[in-house]
Formats: structure tokens, sequence, C-alpha cells
């Protein structure tokens, strides 16, 4: 692998990294669905 591969692989890794739109969608998939999770097992309880 010469120098021009390694650094046009290492910029293809730099441009592969998400925007924080995306980490922020993330972020807030995983809380609202762990959100649910904890109603559903409050609601299992009372019910």
């Amino acid at each position: 692998m010469n120098k021009n591969t390694r650094r046009a692989r290492a910029i293809a890794i730099a441009q592969a990294k998400p925007d924080n739109k995306l980490v922020a969608v993330r972020y807030f998939a995983i809380s609202a669905s762990a959100l649910a999770a904890v109603v559903a097992l409050l609601l299992a309880r009372w019910f």
C-alpha cells in the first residue's frame, strides 16, 4: 500500500463520520424506546 492509497483511505474514513443530526436522531430514538419500555413495565405492574 503506497502513500496515496493510505491517504485516500484516511480521507474516506474521516468523511464517513456521522454528522451531528444523525447522532441526535439516533440518540432520540434510543431514549424514546427506553422510555416506552419503562412505561410498559409500569403499566404491567399496575394492571
